[in-house]
């Protein structure tokens, strides 16, 4: 394997392009015109214009990806995660072309692609699941006899989904035609098809995933869980490795439950299985991304596995080099998300400028992104600017450089999420690990951020005056001649 092209844009694609440099790998770029500046196509050794910025005319377009790869002479392409990372059919026609996929099988895919017939997989191995049915609802009759035989609150779910669209919760029986109808709609919208289930709503849990791998001589390993609790919009926000709640005895049940799912879909490559985990601390499988996950960073960081070169040794045929009892936890990762939002406006987008742009730096901090200063927020994808990872010798250190971290990385010209990732590291219940799913809606006050805010300015007015101040007192001692400077300065993220 000799050259990869990858199939995305932004942070994925730089990340996934500096393994595979260090593997002796060349690179190629693709990108749309909004991205024609972007660092990840300056770092490639090749890189190819797709079309103007929507998705669907540029990083969507499967058959002209592989026409680039043919063109160049492409071995494997890599397709990150969202844009083609789960389309099966995708996946097919690169295999057709000759070309590798970095990724599982098409049919792979296809099983966990779709909540139900990944429940369907998961049953032969006794796999727990959320009690719920067991094909697509289409009539709102049926929809309200069975969500009163499993018990509200129940959760309308579209079996294609993701990313918490197509997903409504309804507390009683007048509520189900609404949420059904609303369910469907969003699901078509999102997915281009309609189909939803019925599942017991569990009303306080937490979100844990399993880092699986797997090579293609059924050899397969776990790389223990993430937390990923605090969530906006169903969408995570915050991840950490471990999880706080997780026993040694839990954590390696659970973690031979997702090998068990990925065997009952003959998985191959890195996968991500996913779990919610109740207050009496029963866990349900809930669906698996056959790809690599945005949060995969904080894994790395405590086990010491680059996850995409194993990726890449897998699709080239290569045996897993380590087995599971070579694994074990080292020390504690977080990971904030950086969007470009307004926590204080319900995480609403904030496209614009980066006016300035200035990445925190020292021991244990990590930072995944696809910008530099002066580079705009482009309207047509998500708003995430980066991920920012800090690492510690257990969780309270890693807690401690975060805020730090969150401190120190300067953004101006759009409103972002790095205040409200500071303001989860002070929360009491993160600090006890005593958090759920629903942390956002019971614990964040956006007050908090004005109020703190508005205290930090009054701060930087007061060191502004006494620096006028001191600096005057300098210059009638010394006749105009300073001899000191202030080092001081204030970071803003707005």
């Amino acid at each position: 394997m000799n050259k990869i092209l990858v199939a995305n844009r932004g942070e994925i694609a730089l990340r996934v392009m500096k393994s595979a440099r260090e593997m002796g790998i060349q690179t190629v770029a693709v990108y749309s015109e909004a991205d024609r500046n972007s660092p990840h196509v300056k770092y490639a050794d090749e890189a190819v214009l797709l079309g103007p910025p929507p998705s669907n005319q540029s990083y969507l377009l499967g058959d002209t990806i592989i026409e680039v790869c043919k063109k160049l002479k492409v071995d494997a392409i890599h397709p990150g995660y969202g844009f083609l990372s789960e389309n099966a059919d995708f996946a097919d026609k690169v295999e057709k072309a000759g070309i590798t996929f970095i990724g599982p099988s098409s049919q792979s895919m296809r099983i966990m692609g779709d909540k139900l017939s990944a429940k369907e997989a998961a049953k032969k191995f006794d796999i727990p699941l959320v009690p719920g049915t067991e094909g697509a609802i289409t009539d709102v009759e049926e929809a309200r006899s069975i969500s009163k035989e499993i018990g509200f609150p129940v959760l309308i779910k579209a079996s294609a989904g993701g990313g918490g669209k197509g997903m409504r919760i309804v507390r009683n029986e007048e509520e189900v035609e609404e949420q059904m109808k609303l369910a469907v709609s969003e699901a078509k919208s999102a997915f281009g098809d309609g189909s939803v289930f019925i599942e017991k709503y569990v009303s306080s849990p937490r979100h844990i995933e399993i880092q699986v791998l797997c090579d293609k001589f059924n050899n397969q390993v776990h790389l223990f869980e993430r937390e990923c609790s605090i969530q906006r919009r169903h969408q995570k926000v915050v991840e950490e490795a471990p999880s706080s709640v997780l026993t040694p005895e839990l954590r390696e049940k659970m973690g031979q439950t997702a090998l068990d799912v990925a065997r009952s879909c003959e998985y191959i490559g890195a996968g991500t299985v996913e779990f919610i985990l109740d207050e009496n601390r029963n866990y349900y499988f809930l669906e698996m991304n056959p790809r690599l996950q945005v949060e995969h960073p904080v894994t790395e960081m405590i086990t010491n596995v680059d996850l995409v070169k194993e990726q890449i040794k897998v699709a080239r045929n290569e045996k897993l080099s380590f087995k599971q009892e070579d694994l074990s936890i080292i020390g504690h990762a977080i990971e904030v998300r950086v969007y470009a939002e307004n926590p204080m406006e319900n995480f609403l987008p904030d496209i614009g400028n980066l006016k300035a742009y200035q990445r925190p730096h020292g021991t244990g901090v990590r930072v995944d992104d696809g910008f530099e200063e002066g580079m705009d927020i482009p309207i047509y994808y998500d708003p995430m600017i980066s991920k920012l990872v800090t690492y510690g010798k257990d969780r309270e250190e890693a807690r401690k450089r975060m805020i730090r971290a969150c401190e120190d990385y300067v953004i101006s010209g759009v409103q972002t999420t790095l205040s409200f990732g500071k303001y989860v590291m002070e929360h009491p219940r993160f600090i006890e690990g005593d958090f759920d799913t629903h942390f956002v809606d019971k614990h964040f006050d956006p007050k908090r951020l004005t109020e703190k805010s508005g205290a930090e300015e009054e701060v930087a007015a007061a060191v502004v005056a006494y620096l006028l101040e001191n600096r005057k007192a300098q210059v009638a001692v010394k006749g105009g001649a300073t001899t000191s400077k202030s080092s001081w300065k204030r970071n803003r993220t707005s």
